[in-house]
């Protein structure tokens, strides 16, 4: 088994390989991170979440449904 602090030290760097521009695919890796961190902190549109809302209480009135039946 590997030890995770000398995980960490391999992968800081990597990190450091990559910004430097030395290892195309950690640059493009840590590129690709940057991004997701971006998407991350957008908010989620309220059409959206509206959709969710309505799948959710769709699934609920089937659920009741579905228990009403099983009971008859």
């Amino acid at each position: 088994m590997e030890d995770p602090v000398d995980e960490r030290s391999a992968k800081e760097g990597g990190r450091a390989k990559a910004e430097s521009g030395l290892d195309p695919n950690g640059l493009i890796g840590s590129k690709l991170k940057a991004l997701y961190r971006t998407i991350e902190q957008e908010p989620v549109p309220d059409l959206f979440i509206d959709l969710l809302q309505k799948l959710d209480d769709a699934e609920a009135h089937t659920r009741v449904d579905e228990t009403l039946s099983s009971k008859a």
